[in-house]
């Protein structure tokens, strides 16, 4: 039986083949599956990819597993961008594939939802196209799936409402005028009723330029190697709070540097993260306190810690 390379108080980090270990995951257990596996890009990355032409395969045995392991109403939440054809300025389509393949007739799930992750500070590549040619601008934006199993999974957008802009501020205190707008749509008197917060887009704005954390700090004090590609924070925080509640079971089979099981601790959700690579799960545990100790002393790897 596979052990934990750490324990939290509500979470295991595994150093594990995700797709061997979630088999062990009782069925119809989890409540959220949140994660940003390794994307099908041209230049092969340290933690590993595939091509564009063999994404939907290679992913598919994870779905079905992922599938199972989810509760009726629990969702699947993937990052997944998008990449470049091979010598000339034009897109893949093989998340657009997977999509089509993961919803379509003999797929396991819905699509409840598409949203977008926008990153400002997203570098201008690829050079030879954005920068060079100047015949593309820079992509920016990563789509994130929302899957369910059923057509009504939990969720409720109450715990993720974003504080009212200043403009709507106004508006509430002026009031609308109500009635059928060019749109067709028609303005009531309830439009104007003060809540507790907007209800958010489905637009993440987030830059990932954060270089003196724990993690990172951790990381480099013992040479271990950095995650290059790791989950901004606001992406899990947003739909952990949208789609779980406190004490819900939270799965990352591709966890990387483990940003969400951090989050998943942070609000009060049992986590389980799945990492193939030890070095990343043992950088990892920089993220919780009361573990820097162990990976300083080499122990982490002896006798899995539990805080």
């Amino acid at each position: 039986m596979i052990q934990p390379l750490y324990r939290t108080k509500l979470g295991k980090a595994y150093c594990a083949d995700s797709l061997h270990l979630l088999s062990s995951v009782p069925k119809g257990s989890v409540d959220l599956v949140l994660t940003s596996p390794p994307f099908a890009l041209r230049r092969k990355k340290s933690y590993g990819n595939v091509s564009a032409e063999e994404y939907s395969d290679w992913f598919w045995p994870f779905a079905l597993e992922i599938a199972r392991v989810l509760k009726p109403r629990g969702s699947f939440v993937l990052d997944i961008g998008g990449s470049w054809n091979r010598g000339e300025p034009t897109r893949t389509l093989y998340h657009f594939e997977l999509l089509l393949r993961l919803c379509g007739p003999d797929g396991p799930f819905k699509l409840a939802q598409e949203f977008y992750w926008y990153n400002p500070a997203k570098m201008p590549a690829p050079a030879q196209w954005v920068t060079i040619d100047r015949v593309r601008v820079k992509d920016a934006i990563n789509p994130i799936w929302w899957l369910s199993k059923s057509a009504r999974p939990k969720a409720d957008n109450r715990r993720v409402l974003k504080p009212y802009t200043k403009s709507m501020e106004e508006l509430l205190s002026r009031g609308y005028n109500e009635g059928k707008r060019p749109s067709g749509h028609v303005v009531s008197n309830q439009w104007g009723k003060r809540q507790k917060g907007a209800i958010p887009g489905n637009v993440i704005i987030a830059a990932n330029t954060g270089s003196n954390d724990k993690y990172l700090a951790g990381c480099k004090e013992c040479g271990l190697e950095v995650h290059p590609a790791r989950f901004v924070r606001a992406i899990p925080e947003f739909f952990i709070k949208f789609l779980t509640k406190p004490r819900d079971l939270v799965v990352d089979p591709f966890a990387g540097s483990n940003v969400v099981g951090e989050i998943a601790e942070a609000l009060d959700r049992k986590w389980i993260s799945i990492e193939i690579n030890e070095v990343f799960v043992v950088g990892s545990a920089f993220r919780f306190d009361g573990l820097a100790s162990h990976i300083r002393s080499g122990h982490l790897r002896k006798s899995p810690p539990t805080i």
